[in-house]
């Protein structure tokens, strides 16, 4: 078992001193609302990507046998995110954001406590079928990092379904569901990269106490934004609640996925959310 703890990071900017590297930051926080600018110019990139890179890493005219080397290229991941999709939402809390599960049909719904740690009770919530609808806070646990919410006036939704993290196995293949910089629907795909990783969150201001819990460590791309979100197996079963990635050091202050993202397991967040609805 590795323990993994992180400084939180300052509050500005300070030159860097030559020839010493930069220390770590351990990320757990809301998303932006995402300008037009920032999307039209994430376009462009996407598009550009596609041009330069061949689906399948071959030049046209060559023939190629598909072999099976991984246990991801056995899943077929259209079916397990057309499961899960109406099981996740987007929890919106002023200029921020997150993302939260579908716990009950009339809209009881889990995300992580530091999604709605500053929103002063205003929260909306924007289910996979574009619909968005006020929420409340009915109970947090800030140890846990999670928060139960109730969307108002909603029947008829569709619960997550759960599965035993404890049955989680390294190398399995997994799916991140949520709304990283408000792109509402988005999944990536990876495996499970560690399980009992004791990560360890600073507090983001002066009055919160850090967050410790065993994760389990995945390198589907999890950004801000996906805080609250699912992560599920091939089944399209819930083994965790994506919280925190880390990412280096930056002047820049931002933070984004470079393949190291921490989720609370499913049996933790089941236990807690029990007790908090």
């Amino acid at each position: 078992m590795t323990e993994q703890s992180f400084p939180a990071m300052s509050g500005s900017l300070v030159e860097p001193q030559p020839a010493v590297a930069p220390a770590p930051k351990f990320w757990r926080r809301t998303a932006p609302m995402l300008t037009a600018a920032t999307l039209i110019a994430g376009l462009f990139g996407g598009v550009t990507g596609a041009v330069i890179a061949s689906p399948d890493g071959t030049s046209s005219g060559t023939s190629v046998t598909a072999q099976t080397v991984s246990n991801q290229s056995t899943v077929d991941w259209t079916i397990t995110a057309s499961k899960v999709l109406p099981s996740v939402v987007q929890v919106n809390v002023g200029n921020g954001l997150g993302s939260g599960v579908i716990l009950s049909a009339d809209g009881k719904i889990l995300t992580n406590n530091h999604v709605v740690a500053s929103s002063g009770g205003q929260v909306t919530v924007k289910f996979n079928d574009g619909r968005e609808v006020p929420a409340t806070v009915v109970s947090t646990d800030p140890t846990s990092d999670l928060a139960v919410l109730q969307a108002s006036g909603v029947s008829g939704l569709t619960p997550i379904k759960w599965a035993n993290s404890d049955q989680v196995k390294i190398g399995d293949a997994v799916m991140a569901i949520g709304s990283p910089s408000g792109l509402q629907g988005t999944v990536t795909t990876g495996i499970v990269s560690a399980l009992d990783r004791k990560v360890t969150v600073p507090g983001e201001t002066r009055r919160s106490q850090p967050v410790s819990y065993q994760a389990i460590q995945t390198d589907a791309s999890i950004n801000p934004g996906n805080s609250g979100g699912a992560l599920v197996n091939a089944a399209g079963e819930l083994i965790g609640i994506n919280s925190a990635i880390y990412s280096p050091a930056s002047s820049s202050g931002e933070a984004g996925s470079v393949g190291i993202g921490f989720a609370i397991p499913s049996n933790q967040a089941k236990q807690i959310a029990d007790q908090l609805s």
